[in-house]
């Protein structure tokens, strides 16, 4: 059983099957680049998102849930944009919070919003938190995903 604590947070990994989360100091560094990273060019994503090209699919948004002083990062697939921000179906199984569950369809809006990716022609593009993931797992378990979902990180 994992403990969680005020001033950690998890993110889920990246493939809904391996529901594992893995947990990151609020302030950690690598995970705050690659945040950054992702929000920079999430306006390109989106715009994306809304005309796919030939060769892209699943198209997701990873969003923090609070419950308390527990966070939690989940990714949502599918997604559509609202009057008021986005919906979507929570595609994780949490671990921290207890006030959201897989499957749910969930509102969230763009501050929620923490990393975002798709597939193209197979290959995985964007998912900036998820490289920084593979850097906290055994090196069996990053290797298996990286091979199987079509990471280049």
């Amino acid at each position: 059983m994992l403990a969680f604590a005020p001033g950690l947070a998890s993110a889920q990994a990246t493939d809904p099957s391996d529901n594992k989360a893995v947990m990151f100091a609020k302030d950690d560094p690598e995970m705050a680049v690659a945040t950054a990273k992702a929000l920079a060019s999430l306006d390109q994503f989106l715009a994306l998102a809304e005309a796919p090209p030939s060769g892209t699919d699943r198209f997701k948004l990873k969003i923090e849930v609070r419950d308390g002083e527990i966070s939690e990062h989940f990714w949502v697939i599918p997604f559509r944009r609202t009057e008021t921000g986005f919906v979507g179906i929570l595609a994780n199984q949490p671990e921290a919070v207890s006030n959201v569950f897989l499957g749910q369809n969930i509102e969230f809006t763009r501050d929620d919003i923490s990393d975002w990716g798709y597939r193209l022609n197979g290959r995985q593009v964007g998912s900036f938190t998820v490289c920084v993931m593979f850097k906290r797992m055994s090196k069996e378990k990053a290797d298996y995903v990286r091979d199987n979902s079509g990471y280049d990180c």
